[in-house]
């Protein structure tokens, strides 16, 4: 069996990281198993659903690395769920109910009072043909709802029904279906909700395994008894903790908070969003996985905690960090050359700066010390215009290389006395504007002779 997964997000705003965690268990189960992944746009509500919104999805998952084997979008399949609904409704499985919202509510408070649970009665069963034709005189449309098979002769008896499924992540499951209402999947505009869609679908492209997030575990009988009545073989089931900020607070693609375009453009590496979202949550520390392929052999399905996975947004600098001290030249080269970073010198500069950085844009200030013929320093403080008149008269000649730091401060030592922060300070900050920085003696031969002979001039040495 091959295993096949989709991840199914509604084109309603942009991905954010608690939305990159379902896509990225999907994708690394697949992976693991050699298996496919599909990308599905849940797109059947009509007024939020965007196309630019669309298009940011597989942008996005490009960035993480995620490449769908298919995509498709339920808008398209219009047809495909007009016909289910129509044989369902032919078998008995959807009836039409009538009832607003006011007055659900006010069947569920009297069920409450008589110490019964509060769903739904089924009420409308009961309404006959005449009934039927009054309310559609009086202009009312029903609305659809699947009749869940939670008794035996009688519909208005339900006996305890357990589905059991043995889910990826949790373990084994269990929903009683006579503790549920019958969902409505059809609402009175005939558009559907994400129930009847979503297991069409599944079925449909023979989704396997439905791996999503643990805010749909309750869903899952309904759904299970929905596929059996649509004939589908039942899938495997998984559900994972979602993620939430430090504070308890849930994410929100309508806000915006934390989404993977903003991160991309705020200069994260991909694979530091993807292991915060995968990791928050699992046993271990989160650590920086360089690329997919170790991440998914750090994933363990069924060792994900149960409890929702708080996570610092903060967590993203250092590992960032750490896999931009790792960064190949080759992983950064062209970001480089957009700085202005001469191709020749690329390397070394890259060797010399990039510890510094928690994000390879950080570099781009250190580009524009090494390389500006326009740099110029603050003004020296008056003890150290000895150190700075006698590092340009004992200036080496060129070219500088990795030696040249070495021996010239020890010539500007033998001649001032100078030793320690008097000595190098003054020389740093001439040289760069700043008192921190990666090591002068790497930064130095980048400089070049020319460069460091017009800052000291500019400095009064």
């Amino acid at each position: 069996m091959t295993v096949i997964v989709r991840f199914a997000p509604s084109p309603t705003g942009y991905l954010h990281i608690g939305n990159l965690r379902p896509a990225l268990f999907n994708w690394l189960y697949a992976r693991r198993f050699d298996g496919r992944f599909l990308l599905r746009l849940d797109d059947t509500d009509r007024q939020r659903s965007r196309r630019d919104y669309a298009e940011a999805i597989a942008e996005d998952l490009a960035w993480i690395g995620i490449a769908p084997h298919a995509a498709f979008a339920q808008s398209d399949r219009l047809a495909l769920y007009d016909a289910a609904a129509e044989r369902l409704k032919a078998a008995g499985h959807l009836y039409p109910a009538y009832e607003t919202a006011e007055e659900l509510e006010l069947k569920r408070k009297r069920r409450m009072a008589r110490g019964l649970p509060p769903v739904y009665g089924r009420e409308a069963l009961r309404l006959t043909a005449q009934d039927h034709a009054r309310l559609a005189a009086e202009g009312r449309r029903p609305h659809w709802r699947f009749r869940l098979p939670n008794f035996a002769a009688d519909p208005f008896s339900p006996e305890r029904t357990q589905i059991h499924w043995d889910d990826v992540v949790r373990g084994r499951q269990t929903v009683d279906l006579a503790s549920l209402s019958d969902p409505v999947l059809v609402r009175e505009d005939g558009t559907y909700l994400y129930t009847l869609p979503s297991v069409i679908d599944d079925g449909e492209t023979g989704v396997t395994h439905v791996l999503r997030g643990d805010d749909h575990v309750t869903n899952t009988g309904v759904q299970i008894a929905l596929f059996q009545a649509l004939g589908h073989g039942v899938p495997a089931f998984g559900h994972f903790n979602l993620l939430t900020t430090i504070d308890g607070e849930g994410l929100s693609k309508r806000t915006g908070a934390l989404s993977l375009r903003s991160l991309r453009e705020a200069g994260y590496e991909p694979m530091a969003v993807a292991s915060l979202a995968i990791l928050s949550g699992l046993p271990g520390s989160i650590e920086a996985m360089p690329d997919l392929d170790a991440l998914e052999k750090r994933v363990a399905f069924d060792h994900v905690s149960a409890s929702s996975s708080k996570f610092d947004p903060a967590e993203l600098d250092r590992l960032n960090a750490a896999l931009v001290h790792e960064a190949p030249l080759d992983a950064v080269a062209p970001r480089l050359a957009a700085m202005g970073v001469p191709p020749e010198s690329a390397a070394a500069f890259w060797d010399a700066v990039k510890a510094n950085c928690v994000k390879v844009s950080d570099a781009a200030e250190w580009a524009g010390i090494v390389f500006s013929d326009g740099f110029r320093a603050p003004e020296p403080a008056p003890q150290d215009a000895a150190v700075l008149r006698a590092a340009l008269d004992l200036l080496p000649q060129g070219p500088f290389d990795g030696a040249t730091w070495k021996a010239w401060t020890n010539a500007v030592k033998a001649a001032t006395g100078a030793k320690g922060r008097a000595l190098f300070m003054p020389l740093r900050l001439a040289l760069t504007g700043l008192d921190h920085g990666p090591e002068l003696a790497a930064l130095l031969p980048l400089v070049g002779r020319e460069r460091t002979a017009k800052r000291l001039l500019a400095q009064g040495g």
